[in-house]
Order: structure tokens, then C-alpha cells, then sequence
């Protein structure tokens, strides 16, 4: 792609110590692009920065941040993508704070197409897990790009089915582009790399932070026509991209789950505060005004053959008694008729068989799906 001649001055003035973001929008519209900026005296440039980020501004450090980010961007499939540029995406020009410059790897032309983020809890459910990663699919099929944070869990999940789908996904980092955050998610950070996009807002080798991550939510909701919770506890991160979502006028949509599941709560308080409640990808499309693909047939994850309604086994007669909510295998035996000997062999083979999920204190809880994993 081609970028700005001025990139070396982008760099210098976001790379700088203490000069922040809204400072840094200030000076842009008070004297121009970067390399006018840096033309001026810097007795100039005093009312928009603090001495110390002043004084670093020439500094060798500064330069040297400078050089390792021109360099880093000399590979193929990486880029620096700058406010100015062509290829910068519109839908981030909408938000309040849009980042000043954009670190990518891999397909850029994803951030100019339609989106959808998709996020939830890090500690997930083996069927939150699911929910995510076949209604990305779905979307993805539709024409919207997955949009998440790369984080354990629900994120991880959803970035799969995009992967999976047609249209791809997007990965935005709360660290460096060249960081591998978590290091669990490395392999998939270097396929996304390759068949989707990674983005940052933060130059190659920042660590990740804490900060980094509420920061990094405002771009996974900006970038995209809509936000999708599938699992949230109340105190949970993703919450926080649905707020900024909603602020931003995107729609938000939740899915909601059982009542005594603590990673349902969050996503039942955003549903009373006004979000979308869906239960298949059919629902969010519905919702997106300006987005309907032809020939879209709803699409969600497919029933396992064996489940109530197919072949009359013991396996899935035991299902039609655990319902939906966690049960004990007491209950259970109760509700079936069984000895505690029958239901126990039957939950191994369901659960070895991923139909059933066995969860903390005893309890089951039956899966939705028969996908395999």
C-alpha cells in the first residue's frame, strides 16, 4: 500500500512521552498535518504539550522508536496506517477519540468492510465457547467481518468462526502488533495475521497493560456496525465494549442464557438496559439497517443427530430430563427414574461425546450443539 511521505513525522509525534492523543488532535487542527507541526517552534507548540513531552519530542529515543517502527513495517504483509491515508477506516473517523495511526498486519482492506464485534468472557463456557464461534461463522458467511480482542474465551472463539466464515476477521491488540498476547492465542494471532488482519494502536514491543485494554475496546466496537455479548459476568471487560458501542451509536446485542449462571448476568443487564436480545444470527442481521445480504439463510449451530427428536437412545433420553439449566446427578436420578450408577455412566458417554459439560460443585449442563472441537 502506499503511505504518507510524512509517516517518520506520524511516528515521532505518537511515539513521543506525555503527548497524548487528545493533544496530539488539537495540534493537527490547529496547524496541519505532522510535518507542519514539527516545523514549528516549540514555544508554538507549548500550549498543547507539557514541557517534558516537549523536550522529548527531538530526542534520541524518540528517533530510535521511530527507526524500529519503520523498520518493522518493511515486511510484507505489515503496514502504518495513518489518518491521513486512503486506508484508513471511515467507520474509526465516527468516534469520538480515533487513534492518530493504526500498526497492521495482514489483509488491510478487512477494516473497510462491514463489521460486527463479537466479545464475552475470558473463563467462557465449553457452550459459550460455541454459541461464539458458530454465529461468527454465520455472520461471516453473511458478509460481515468478526471483529474481537484476541483474548481467551469468547474473543478466541469468535475469531475462529470468522476465520471460518467468508469474510474474515479482525484482531485488535491491547499490546504491541509484534506482541504475542496472551500466549496462548499465538498460534491464532499468526493465522489471523495470515488469512484476517491484526491491528494495534500501540507501536511494535509495547507490552500489554492495563489501561491498554478499556483503550483498546473503544476501536473493536468503532470499527464495527454492531456488538454482539455472548457471555458476560457483570463485572466482566466485554461490558465495557457494549457501553462504548452504545455511546458510539452502534447496536448492541446480547444472548441471553440461564438464570443461574453467574456469565449470564452481564449479558441479561444489558438486555433490560435496551440491547437486542438474539438467539440466532438471523436476529442481528435483522437489526443492522443498511445490511441485509441476499440469499442469507439463518444460520446457527447444527443439532447433533442424537439428540431429542433423532434416534431414541439412553444418551438423549437422559437429555430431555437435564433441560437447560446445571443439574445434579441427585436430580437427575429423581427426574428419570434412574440409579445414581445408570445416570453416571450415561453423563461420561454424553460428556465424552461433548453433548453434556460437567461444570464446578457436581452439576451438568446439557450442550446445545453436537459440534465436535
Amino acid at each position: 500500500m502506499t503511505q504518507d511521505p510524512g509517516l517518520a513525522s506520524w511516528l515521532q509525534l505518537t511515539l513521543t512521552p506525555g503527548l497524548g492523543a487528545a493533544s496530539l488532535r488539537a495540534m493537527l487542527k490547529q496547524f496541519g498535518l505532522p510535518q507542519a507541526i514539527l516545523q514549528r517552534k516549540r514555544s508554538e507548540l507549548a500550549p498543547f504539550a507539557s514541557a517534558q513531552a516537549l523536550a522529548a519530542l527531538d530526542s534520541s529515543a524518540v528517533r530510535e522508536a521511530v527507526t524500529r517502527s519503520l523498520e518493522w513495517a518493511l515486511a510484507p504483509g505489515r503496514a502504518i496506517i495513518t489518518l491521513a491515508d486512503d486506508d484508513y477506516p471511515r467507520s474509526l473517523l465516527e468516534i469520538a477519540d480515533p487513534p492518530a495511526l493504526l500498526y497492521a498486519a495482514g489483509r488491510v482492506e478487512l477494516a473497510s468492510r462491514p463489521a460486527l464485534a463479537v466479545v464475552g468472557s475470558r473463563n467462557a463456557s465449553t457452550q459459550g465457547e460455541r454459541n461464539a464461534e458458530s454465529f461468527a461463522r454465520a455472520l461471516s458467511d453473511a458478509g460481515l467481518t468478526i471483529v474481537s480482542g484476541l483474548a481467551l474465551g469468547i474473543d478466541a472463539a469468535a475469531h475462529r468462526g470468522g476465520l471460518a466464515g467468508a469474510s474474515s476477521t479482525i484482531a485488535i491488540l491491547g499490546a504491541g502488533i509484534d506482541v504475542a498476547y496472551p500466549q496462548r492465542n499465538a498460534a491464532l494471532a499468526t493465522e489471523i495475521a495470515g488469512r484476517g488482519l491484526l491491528l494495534s494502536e500501540f507501536p511494535p514491543g509495547a507490552p500489554p497493560a492495563a489501561h491498554h485494554f478499556p483503550q483498546r475496546n473503544r476501536l473493536i466496537s468503532g470499527l464495527a456496525k454492531g456488538c454482539l455479548v455472548v457471555e458476560a459476568a457483570l463485572a466482566s471487560g466485554s461490558l465495557i465494549t457494549a457501553r462504548a458501542a452504545a455511546d458510539q451509536g452502534r447496536e448492541v446485542f446480547a444472548i441471553p442464557g440461564s438464570i443461574h449462571s453467574p456469565l449470564s448476568k452481564g449479558c441479561h443487564a444489558l438486555i433490560k438496559s435496551g440491547a437486542k436480545l438474539v438467539e440466532s444470527a438471523e436476529d442481528v442481521l435483522a437489526e443492522l439497517a443498511g445490511f441485509r445480504p441476499s440469499g442469507f439463510a439463518s444460520t446457527v449451530a447444527p443439532r447433533d443427530p442424537a439428540a431429542p427428536g433423532g434416534p431414541a437412545a439412553a444418551e438423549a433420553g437422559l437429555l430431555e430430563y437435564m433441560g437447560h439449566d446445571p443439574v445434579d446427578v441427585d436430580s437427575l436420578c429423581s427426574r428419570a427414574g434412574l440409579s445414581a450408577e445408570q445416570v453416571a455412566a450415561r453423563l461420561l458417554r454424553l460428556e465424552l461425546d461433548g453433548r453434556v459439560a460437567s461444570l464446578p460443585g457436581g452439576l451438568y449442563q446439557r450442550l446445545e450443539t453436537g459440534e465436535r472441537r
